[in-house]
């Protein structure tokens, strides 16, 4: 990376600058300030933000999570689950001006030490907006389970569920 980027935690007077990238690179999958509010209350160690020259240029939000039950988009947790089975990565949203950089490399890799640490076996998403390839170069395979097919359909078409291991 670049010049005075960095990943740094997340701060709730982080959420309007997050809500605006989210809003770029999602317009078609809106979600609600509470939904990123509550991410970073129940885990905030997985909510990350990009600074950069002209402010946040990326943010990544995951948790611990239940494997092969991704949550529902625009939809509040409630609590994480007091036994999870995956690492799950939220969201990783990046303006045009911090692609390229390795920032999103950087990220992963981050979500991967956090699985670790917690002694999760994987990590999983939902692939949208044609990102697939990208998480297959992150190390991601595509999981088809029928089980997940209305879920997915809400976050549109081209939605993968992706699975990979934490080591």
């Amino acid at each position: 990376m670049a010049g005075a980027q960095h990943w740094r935690g997340m701060t709730r007077a982080d959420l309007g600058a997050v809500m605006a990238v989210a809003a770029a690179v999602h317009p078609d999958f809106p979600e609600e300030a509470e939904i990123f509010a509550e991410r970073l209350r129940l885990f905030g160690a997985g909510c990350r933000v990009l600074d950069m020259a002209g402010g946040i240029g990326a943010y990544l939000v995951s948790h611990p999570w239940r494997e092969h039950e991704p949550p529902a988009l625009n939809a509040p947790l409630g609590a994480l689950p007091a036994v999870p089975g995956t690492y799950y990565i939220h969201d990783l949203a990046l303006l045009p001006r911090a692609r390229s950089t390795g920032a999103a490399r950087l990220a992963v890799a981050d979500a991967v030490g956090l699985a670790r640490g917690l002694g999760l076996p994987s990590l999983s998403l939902v692939a949208v907006n044609g990102s697939t390839g990208f998480w297959v170069r992150q190390g991601f395979s595509v999981v088809a389970d029928p089980r997940l097919d209305a879920k997915l359909a809400s976050y549109g078409g081209d939605a993968r569920f992706m699975v990979r291991a934490a080591g």
